[in-house]
């Protein structure tokens, strides 16, 4: 089997280099359907990747620990899933591997006014000190960051800020109903005016201290544990470990994935989009292929009707075709992988800007990531393409009569 298979090897590279002109077209069509695939497709998942990180590390984090049932239902009523400021559970998330950082927030809301301006929020307290490295995808616009616990006062998101009319230094008073139901207010400074990826979140946005802000609510505990861990790809893992070490009775975990409701619609959007690239460059390939085997079906009926003559058999002639249309896959394969790796870095070096994204205020600098996952893909896609469309030429081949090839051209 393997003899046959040298022999079919050897006949489909010297067939192909018969015509090099027309051999050289087909590889060609191959690589720049592979190159646009590669290119296409790393931009796309550059986006997903920055996407899927700014979402963890400027809101969400990796996993999110809170009382069962306050998804549902924390909205209407937070303070009645208060998780504890202090517990041997949290000690134990902290100590689970890959666990960077665990950080408690407390969720509340309320109006916030400045002079004779006064606008709606939705507030976190959050612990400065654990934050650094939960939120550090987190842009300062002007001011500074939070730095202490019990620091009077706040971080304000860019929109928000500007529908004040504030900046760092000034003055602001937070007006809020307590978890008791009566109301309660503090002045305190802008410390800061940050900016995220999301337009939404920063027009509504506003960081405290936890301190000050369970003072403020009249409350104690958190409504949420964030944990932050080495890798993104470790979040499986660490959520099943903590639902199993957690008594699920008092705590839930909650994975990123089940609250980025906009990353999760955006990359279900853009796989969608890919996918039909990936149909659209597999016919390209097909019929530009398919007609190249077909012109050289043409041009050797003679020559199939001789050797057919002599005794070989039909599927020996199936296979040879099928071996040049493999071959011409897998140079072009080999070249588009190469190539589109390469443009690949040398374009992320340079960078490619781009204008704000719906829902962003300032523009950013793309780049092309090229996985190994999608390099295995494109090469398969050279391959199977390049071999459906030798099939029917291929099989026209084997099906011819005898006499009529040998008869062919005279």
């Amino acid at each position: 089997m393997s003899s046959f298979l040298m022999m079919d090897l050897r006949l489909a590279a010297r067939s192909l280099r018969r015509n090099p002109n027309r051999t050289l077209v087909a590889v060609l069509t191959v690589a720049m359907g592979i190159i646009a695939f590669l290119l296409a497709g790393g931009f796309i998942e550059w986006i997903f990747q920055s996407m899927r990180e700014a979402t963890i590390r400027w809101q969400l984090g990796h996993v999110q620990i809170v009382r069962p049932g306050y998804m549902v239902k924390g909205v209407a009523d937070p303070y009645r899933f208060l998780l504890p400021a202090t517990s041997p559970e949290f000690e134990t998330i902290q100590q689970a591997n890959g666990v960077v950082s665990v950080a408690q927030r407390l969720a509340f809301s309320g109006l916030l006014s400045h002079g004779d301006s006064t606008v709606s929020f939705i507030g976190e307290g959050v612990e400065p000190e654990r934050e650094v490295a939960i939120s550090d995808d987190i842009n300062l616009r002007s001011g500074k960051k939070l730095s202490r616990s019990d620091e009077k006062a706040a971080l304000l998101g860019e929109g928000l800020a500007k529908n004040l009319g504030v900046e760092p230094g000034d003055d602001i008073v937070l007006l809020v109903t307590t978890a008791s139901g009566g109301p309660n207010a503090i002045e305190i400074k802008v410390a800061g005016i940050f900016f995220t990826a999301s337009k939404e979140f920063d027009d509504n946005a506003l960081r405290l201290p936890i301190e000050l802000a369970r003072k403020l609510m009249r409350v104690d505990g958190a409504t949420s544990w964030v944990v932050l861990l080495d890798r993104t790809e470790q979040t499986k893992a660490t959520v099943e470990h903590l639902r199993e070490v957690l008594p699920t009775e008092s705590f839930q975990v909650i994975p990123w994935t089940d609250l980025a409701d906009f990353y999760n619609k955006t990359v279900l959007l853009y796989s969608k989009q890919i996918n039909l690239m990936k149909y659209i460059i597999a016919t390209l390939i097909l019929l530009t292929i398919s007609n190249t085997q077909t012109m050289s079906v043409l041009e050797r009926t003679t020559e199939i009707g001789t050797i057919m003559a002599i005794g070989q058999r039909r599927s020996r002639v199936l296979s040879t075709f099928l071996v040049e249309g493999v071959l011409i896959g897998v140079i072009g394969g080999v070249v588009g992988v190469s190539a589109g790796w390469l443009l690949a870095t040398i374009i992320s070096v340079v960078g490619i800007p781009m204008p704000p994204a719906p829902g962003m205020t300032t523009g950013f600098t793309a780049e092309i990531l090229v996985t190994s996952g999608m390099a295995i893909d494109a090469f398969v896609l050279a391959l199977v393409t390049t071999l459906l469309a030798s099939t029917l030429p291929a099989g026209r081949a084997s099906r011819m009569n005898i006499v009529d090839a040998l008869r062919f051209n005279q």
